[in-house]
């Protein structure tokens, strides 16, 4: 059973519901268990994976009793022998009540670096840490995370990279949206809107490259609390004219083609999905040097870095690829190339599947 907190969008619930439909069946038959149903609990019923709600709303209330018996039951009734669980919410739920029902295999995640966790989640987070056989790293900096950081014996930890569905994710028709018909050059992020996401950063430096081409525009794809901050900076700096803030729409493959330098300026990351989706569509790519990033940009040759938070390395970087039509091609083939060969959700899935059976011996 795979466990995660909603089935909407975000980079873990797509992988969790990625690797739940593509689990080879003839060895596996997943089940997927969350707290909040959305969009992907039809994608993954439509697959032939059952989903069971677990109506947690607070891990202090009588909902979380009700939820930890609805999912104690669940695992004994169809005789799951392996949980695993994909967030931190998850992980602090579900890893114990799999140990209680005497779930033979229990694994974590560690998918971004618990900073970002609420302090009073990062103390039970040790506590699971010690009752999993494993905990999935998705790179090799969140593997480092949990043992230089945290404690976890290297052993216990296992690193399973991301993947991505290179069927839908690839270079293709490069047609701008309606949005952006009208621009010369697109530079862009596709990402959630919050703070750790770095993005003032890809705001300010872009005020400082506008100058550089005629048409140049910033297109921000996504939703979340820095919304309106960042549009007032973009009114602040005087270049409201030249970006277009837009939420997240369910065809990202063709927001990516119309993005010519997509743009992550992180703060806090580990594999990010939406870095890897922009270099499998065929977009130059420039990233912070923070987390996962580096494990996905080898810094000139399949994109380019930049150190985190400094908006004058990230405006050096733009006025490289702005002026070298050239570096964007080659930067942007070299990229694509690497996904389709290394990040498939074919390879991801394998990796998984290994680890599942060595830990069922």
């Amino acid at each position: 059973m795979l466990m995660v907190r909603e089935l909407g969008p975000g980079g873990t619930e797509r992988q969790a519901a990625t690797i739940a439909c593509w689990l080879d069946r003839g060895r596996f038959m997943p089940h997927v268990a969350c707290f909040h149903e959305g969009f992907r609990a039809e994608e993954l019923r439509s697959a032939g994976v059952p989903v069971v709600r677990l109506p947690v709303q607070s891990f202090l209330s009588a909902s979380a009793l009700q939820g930890a018996w609805i999912l104690r039951r669940y695992l004994r009734q169809h005789r799951i022998r392996l949980v695993h669980s994909f967030d931190y919410p998850m992980n602090c739920f579900g890893v114990p009540v799999a140990r209680l029902a005497g779930t033979p295999v229990v694994v974590s995640s560690q998918r971004g670096s618990r900073e970002l966790n609420p302090p009073l989640y990062n103390h039970m987070l040790r506590v699971t840490d010690r009752l999993v056989d494993a905990v999935v790293a998705n790179c090799e900096a969140m593997r480092r995370h949990l043992v230089e950081d945290e404690g976890v014996p290297s052993e216990r930890v296992r690193v399973c990279l991301n993947g991505l569905d290179t069927a839908t994710f690839h270079p293709g028709s490069r047609a701008r949206t309606p949005a952006l018909a009208d621009a010369s050059l697109v530079i862009g992020v596709i990402s959630v809107l919050r703070p750790e996401k770095g993005l003032a950063t890809l705001v300010e430096a872009f005020a400082q490259v506008l100058d550089r081409q005629p048409g140049i525009r910033l297109a921000i794809v996504g939703s979340g609390p820095e919304l309106s901050r960042l549009q007032q900076m973009a009114e602040r700096l005087g270049i409201a004219d030249a970006c277009v803030f837009e939420p997240a729409k369910a065809d990202v493959a063709s927001v990516l083609r119309s993005i010519d330098i997509f743009v992550l300026p992180s703060l806090s990351e580990a594999l990010s999905n939406s870095l890897m989706e922009a270099m499998a569509c065929g977009c130059a790519a420039v990233a912070s040097a923070i987390g996962g990033n580096p494990e996905l940009i080898v810094d000139g040759e399949t994109g380019l870095l930049f150190e985190c938070g400094n908006t004058a390395a990230l405006a050096a970087q733009l006025r490289r690829l702005i002026d070298d039509a050239d570096l964007r091609g080659r930067l942007a083939c070299a990229g694509s190339s690497r996904m389709a060969a290394e990040f498939s959700v074919t390879t991801a899935v394998a990796r998984v599947e290994r680890l599942y059976e060595s830990l069922l011996g």
